[in-house]
């Protein structure tokens, strides 16, 4: 945006863009996956992955919180 004011106007800064996206943090958490259900399901998996826990653990939390894995990556759109 700055690139596009013109020379000698001022211009403020009142946050973050999210990335194109604007909307309250804990939309942009859950939108980019970062926020505390996905943590703990990233946790989860690699337990599983090591072989502590088992992957049903991982899929009974996935429901739980309601995450979509087949979900399009936000990176990609």
């Amino acid at each position: 945006m700055r690139p596009y004011i013109p020379q000698g106007r001022r211009y403020i800064t009142l946050g973050t863009d999210g990335f194109g996206r604007s909307d309250t943090r804990a939309k942009l958490r859950e939108f980019f996956e970062v926020d505390r259900r996905y943590v703990v399901v990233a946790a989860l998996r690699g337990l599983a992955d090591d072989g502590v826990i088992k992957m049903s653990v991982v899929e009974d939390a996935i429901k739980k919180y309601g995450i979509n894995p087949t979900r399009p990556s936000p990176m990609s759109v």
